[in-house]
This record gives C-alpha cells, sequence and structure tokens, in this order.
C-alpha cells in the first residue's frame, strides 16, 4: 500500500492507496483524516490518466518563429502549439527571461503560484525569482483566500496560522463557525464539529445563508452581506460592557486592553442595536448577547473560511475574531483556538517558505518588497511587468476581474506556466511546461494546521517535478542550486527556517506520517498548541485590535433606506468540485453527478415570482457578466440574495467582480456583489 496526502482542500487528509487495484485505501489510524474521506479524497486521482494531460513541454509556434525556429519539424499539438523536448524549451525560456531582465531591468519578472505543489517547488520558486531574475514579484493563491488571516493573525497573536489542531474541536465546548459552509468545502472537519456537537458541545453558525451546520447550530446568525465586522464587534462590545472577559488572562497575557475598551464603547455602530435599524435582521440585537455569554462562559474554538476573507475589511474582521479569543482567553489552551480554514493543500506551506511579496521563508522580512497579484496585473498593463510564470494557478479563472487579467495576459511579452492540464491561462502562454501532479511525486505539504505531510507518489510519471523545471532554467541562467532530489530542496529549507522546519527531516516525516507534526518542529517533535505561555508577537504579548466598522454594501442600503435594490450575491464551493474544475472536472466517477456538469445559481423561494420562475438567468454587474446560468430556488437563501459557484471558465462568475479588495493585502471582494438579474429562459 503507497499512502501521500489529498490533493485538494487545506484539511489534508492521509490516504492509502492499492496501485493494483487503484483503488483508495482509508487510514483509520490517520490523525486528520481518520479513515474518513469526502468524495474528492475518495475519487480525486482519476484525473491522472485523462487524455487531455499534457504530457511534455507545449510552445507556441509564434514563439518559437521568434528564434528562428520551424514549427513544421515538431510535433503539432493543436493550431497553436507544437511540443518540443524539455531542454529545447528550458533553453529558450532561459533566453528570453534573460532578455527581458536585461532590456526592462529585474523588476520586468513576476512568479505566481506554489500552493497547489509541494512546498519544495514553492520555495524554489521564490529563490530563484529573488536571486536568480533578483526580482521580490513573488505571490501565490493565499492573495484570493487567506492573506487576510495571514495579517490579522500576525497583527493580534503573531503567528499567522492556526494555533490549534482540527483536534481541539473535539474538547471544545463551544464551536464557532464563521463564512464557512464546512460541510462542503472542508467536510472532514465538519465531521469533527458534528462528532463533537453530538457528544454534547454547542455551535454557533454566522453566515449570510442557511448552510448545512445550522441545523446542528444552538445559535443560528443569519447575517446581512458586508457586516461580519459589524457582527463581531457587537459580540466584542456585549462582553466588553458586560465585563464578561477574562480578567486574568487580559492582565497577564495581553496589552492595549484600556485603548481597546474606550475605542469600542466609544463606536457607536458596535452597539447590538444596530441590527433593530437593518429590516429583516432584528434577530441579531437579541442573538449576539446570548452568544457573547457563550463565548466567555465556555472553551471556544473559532474556525472561518473565505465568507470572512474575501471582503474589504477581511483583515479587520480576523483581527475582530483575534480579539474575542482575546478577550475571552480562548486561545493557547486545550479546547481553544483561531482556525483558518485553508483552501489550497498547501497555501499554508506556499506562505511559510517565502512565496509572498513581503515575506522571506519563515515570515522574515525582505530588504525589497514586492508586487502582489493584483499589482502585477496592474503593472502589465502598465508596460513595467513583461515577464510572467504562473505555477499551478489558473489566474485568468480563479482570480477577480477578468475582463481586466485577459487584458494584461495578452500583453505580456513572455508566459511560462506548469500545469497539468489545459486551462484559461495555458491559452495564452508562449511555454506550457507539462509537470508532475500532487499524486506523482515526493514532497512536503503543510495544511491548515500547520501539519507537515511528506506524500509519496502513487504513480509512477517520467514529468518532472515543478521545482526541476525552474532549477534547469535556472541553470541556463548561470545559477546551479546543486539540487539532485526534493529531499536536497527540503534540507535547504530546513537550514533557513531552523525554528520552524530544522527537526522535520524526511526520515522523521515517513516515520510519523499517520501522526504528521505540527511546525514548529523541534527534534523531531511538533507543536500542537500554539501560544501556551506566550505569543508571537515582539514582546510575547497578545494584541488587541479596535477597527470601527464603515457602512457597506447591503448594510449601508439598509441602514440609509430600510431596503435594497436588486440582489446580492456571493459565491462558493460545492462538495463535488475543487476551484477550476481543471482534475475534478476530469474525474470519471465524480462526472456522473448532474450538479457537477454546470454552476448553479440559487435564489430566495420568496423571490420565484420575482424572477418570474426562471429556468436559466444571466447575472450582470457594474463589471461584467455572467454566461446563462441555470437557476434553482430554495429556502435556504434569504430573498433579496444569491449563491452562485465559480468551478467552470465558461461561467464566467469572476467576471462579474472588479479591483475591490481588502485594503490590507488586496484580498478580492468575491462574498458580495450586487447584481442585476436578466431572465433568459
Amino acid at each position: 500500500m503507497k499512502r501521500t496526502v489529498c490533493t485538494y482542500c487545506g484539511v489534508g487528509c492521509e490516504i492509502g492507496f492499492d496501485p493494483v487495484e487503484e483503488k483508495v485505501i482509508p487510514l483509520k489510524e490517520g490523525v486528520v483524516s481518520k479513515g474518513k474521506l469526502c468524495i474528492k479524497g475518495n475519487f480525486g486521482h482519476e484525473y491522472i490518466n485523462h487524455e487531455s494531460r499534457i504530457r511534455g513541454t507545449l510552445v507556441r509556434k509564434s514563439f518559437l518563429q521568434s528564434f528562428g525556429l520551424s514549427p513544421e519539424n515538431f510535433e503539432e499539438h493543436d493550431e497553436n502549439f507544437v511540443r518540443v523536448p524539455y531542454s529545447l524549451a528550458y533553453d529558450l525560456t532561459a533566453k528570453k527571461l534573460k532578455e527581458i531582465k536585461e532590456k526592462y531591468g529585474r523588476h520586468s519578472f513576476a512568479a505566481i503560484g506554489g500552493a497547489r505543489t509541494n512546498c519544495e517547488s514553492a520555495y524554489l520558486f521564490q529563490k530563484f525569482t529573488r536571486e536568480v531574475m533578483e526580482s521580490p514579484n513573488v505571490d501565490n493563491c493565499a492573495r484570493i483566500c487567506h492573506a487576510p488571516s495571514l495579517r490579522g493573525l500576525k497583527e493580534t497573536v503573531g503567528e499567522g496560522a492556526a494555533t490549534a489542531p482540527f483536534d481541539e474541536i473535539y474538547n471544545a465546548e463551544l464551536i464557532v463557525v464563521i463564512g464557512s459552509n464546512t460541510t462542503e468545502a472542508h467536510p472532514i472537519v465538519s465531521h469533527r464539529i458534528i462528532e463533537q456537537v453530538r457528544k454534547g458541545a454547542e455551535l454557533t453558525v454566522i453566515d449570510v445563508r442557511e448552510i448545512g451546520l445550522f441545523r446542528f447550530a444552538k445559535h443560528k446568525l443569519l447575517i446581512p452581506f458586508d457586516s461580519n465586522l459589524l457582527v463581531l464587534n457587537a459580540i466584542a462590545r456585549v462582553i466588553v460592557e458586560r465585563e464578561l472577559y477574562d480578567k486574568e488572562f487580559i492582565e497577564k497575557r495581553t496589552v492595549g486592553f484600556e485603548e481597546f475598551r474606550k475605542e469600542l464603547l466609544n463606536d457607536n455602530l458596535s452597539k447590538p442595536e444596530t441590527f433593530k435599524k437593518l429590516p429583516g435582521y432584528e434577530h441579531l440585537f437579541k442573538a449576539i448577547p446570548e452568544l457573547a455569554r457563550d463565548i466567555a462562559r465556555k472553551k471556544t474554538v473559532f474556525l472561518w473560511g473565505l465568507g470572512v476573507t474575501e471582503h474589504t475589511d477581511g483583515s479587520k474582521a480576523v483581527m475582530a475574531i483575534a480579539n474575542l479569543a482575546l478577550l475571552t482567553g480562548n486561545v493557547g489552551k486545550p479546547g481553544t483556538g483561531l482556525m483558518p480554514l485553508r483552501g489550497q493543500n498547501n497555501v499554508q506551506g506556499a506562505c511559510d517558505v517565502g512565496m509572498l511579496p513581503y515575506y522571506l521563508p519563515g515570515y522574515r522580512k525582505p530588504k525589497e518588497i514586492g508586487l502582489t497579484t493584483p499589482e502585477v496585473i496592474d503593472a502589465i498593463l502598465e508596460g513595467k511587468v513583461r515577464a510572467l510564470w504562473v505555477m499551478g494557478e489558473d489566474i485568468a479563472h480563479v482570480h477577480a476581474n477578468q475582463s481586466k487579467i485577459h487584458g494584461a495576459l495578452q500583453k505580456l511579452d513572455f508566459l511560462v506556466v506548469n500545469e497539468l492540464f489545459p486551462c484559461e491561462v495555458t491559452e495564452f502562454a508562449h511555454v506550457v511546461f507539462g509537470v508532475k501532479s500532487c499524486y506523482e511525486k515526493t514532497g512536503v505539504y503543510i495544511n491548515a494546521e500547520r501539519r507537515l505531510h511528506l506524500s509519496e507518489p502513487l504513480y509512477t510519471s517520467e514529468l518532472p517535478d515543478d521545482w526541476e523545471v525552474i532549477a534547469e532554467v535556472s541553470k541556463r541562467l548561470g545559477k546551479d542550486f546543486g539540487f539532485r532530489t526534493s529531499e536536497d530542496v527540503w534540507n535547504s529549507l530546513r537550514e533557513e527556517v531552523p525554528k520552524k522546519f530544522g527537526g522535520a527531516d524526511y526520515k522523521t516525516l515517513r516515520e510519523n506520517f499517520l501522526n504528521a507534526p505540527q511546525w514548529p518542529v523541534i527534534d523531531g517533535k511538533g507543536t500542537k498548541i500554539l501560544h501556551r505561555e506566550k505569543f508571537s508577537t515582539e514582546d510575547g504579548k497578545g494584541h488587541l485590535r479596535f477597527n470601527p466598522y464603515k457602512p457597506q454594501g447591503m448594510v449601508k442600503e439598509l441602514l440609509e433606506k430600510g431596503e435594497f435594490s436588486d440582489f446580492y450575491l456571493t459565491t462558493g464551493r460545492i462538495l463535488l468540485h475543487y476551484n477550476n474544475a481543471n482534475q475534478t472536472g476530469r474525474c470519471r466517477t465524480l462526472n456522473k453527478f448532474k450538479l457537477f456538469k454546470e454552476d448553479v445559481v440559487y435564489a430566495s423561494e420568496e423571490d420565484r415570482e420575482r424572477l418570474k420562475n426562471a429556468k436559466r438567468v444571466k447575472l450582470i454587474s457594474p463589471y461584467g457578466e455572467s454566461a446563462p446560468l441555470p437557476v434553482e430556488f430554495n429556502r435556504h437563501i434569504k430573498k433579496g440574495t444569491l449563491f452562485v459557484s465559480f468551478h467552470r471558465a465558461k461561467s464566467k462568475v469572476n467576471f462579474l467582480f472588479g479591483d475591490e479588495a481588502d485594503e490590507f493585502v488586496k484580498t478580492a471582494k468575491f462574498k458580495s456583489i450586487k447584481v442585476k438579474v436578466e431572465v433568459v429562459e
């Protein structure tokens, strides 16, 4: 039996695999999965041998001709690309990168990706960019998910990662879930939540629609769009005003309480009475004080997803969640914790190893801060960035403002892409390197709870790993890093970041695969709970940070007019799919499901007449419009609001969003956009 880690969400479930039967075997001893796997864990490997897999290197014919080479001398892939040997593609890539750097300077290059591959590849990608291309412009898809969690947690507790393992859910008395449809996006975590509720713990769910966890919740807070920070500040106000806070914890473990208290109590919008002024949400006036009392009295874990972070005030909302934990002493102890539910299998790892413009590996500050992905797009349009290398991130689908991004990609002098399958971004590429998938290579992946899994290949492949492609291009640019195996790359990272990874050699990770350690790993032993004695801030204290809520979107309309016009749309995943469906869309078992075929708009049953009992609709925003999409009506969606998934590029859902983003880290505002609805059928 072979063992690996699931390639999809940030939970990081251990998987056993019978290579003869090509069948997944649940691993009951796995500390994360505990023998349970969602449908993607069970069948999500089936894409491996799909006929559309990129098995080689594709080079655009016109790009080949620019070097005086005839496309007719190579195997044709399609009307735009030919297949060439890897060695030639490495040569051409290096020559073009050198040419652009010499002509336009070192800042003309940018690198994006790393969250869908192993730590070794992400680490080398940023190392190549910073040391060989001498550019600070590196980023990964945390930009469109949990960059605000990193910022918010860094500001308050000093470490931008989960403070505790998922298993602390089993020790909690109260579980608070906000902005996460956990049963769909992180199902194995939702199993823990439901199991603990059935044992007597209480559950709070805060969301803009009734999600699956509502049926298990004591506190069901259905909130307005754009109101996370408003709700969280109101909870904090009740705790402070009624002196429900943990006085001893605040005195010994935190700083800034008096200033925080003063600012909070001087903010009129933080009063729960505010919700009396929001028609349809008056119930929150009573629900918030009840929840505040429970948080103050019970061992509480806080879990959140992109429903928190993908807003203009996402970082501030994360700080507000951390404030609640600090006020009530619900961090650094068993049964408590702050748990951002990471979206990608290695997005935590990509950030940890420095694939961010403002952090080196281990979150050290660089001498020069680079551009975030939205800033890279702007720089391309301004002619400042001329070459872009994208590794396993379909930026022509999953990012916001796709009209703008498509225009930028067309303007590039040179685009290199590492991918498994043709997708939106490969359509713009000059060179496409076919690479190993996660199920075909060895490497370390870090899940949402800081756990380091050493994944081993389930299938044999002659394709290169991402890091091998980077290393070969680097050699041709005059820098041989000397790496011959993925373990060599990992050991380089361990030497660079000893406090987190020094004790996590391959031998230790192999031997402890079923109970993999969480960083920091010291002498082969991981750290389950962070901040037991002191926080990771410079002074070792937790920092309370008050951020006043600024009315926006639906809340602003309700406060000013008592109603809102048109519809408010939010987006998210469904259980069967994963992001751009590049892999799940090619799994034969998953393709059997009707729900899998198209992205669906979900509307309120109360809006059926308003929408003329439509079967298909088109969504229109100030920035763009979707394709005609099927619509379904149900009672779980509040009147005047809509939900749609974004998995299919043909749906054009991300064309609806503009440049509105988190004010600190530029994470796009995917969770609230005002749209008009045009009935098509």
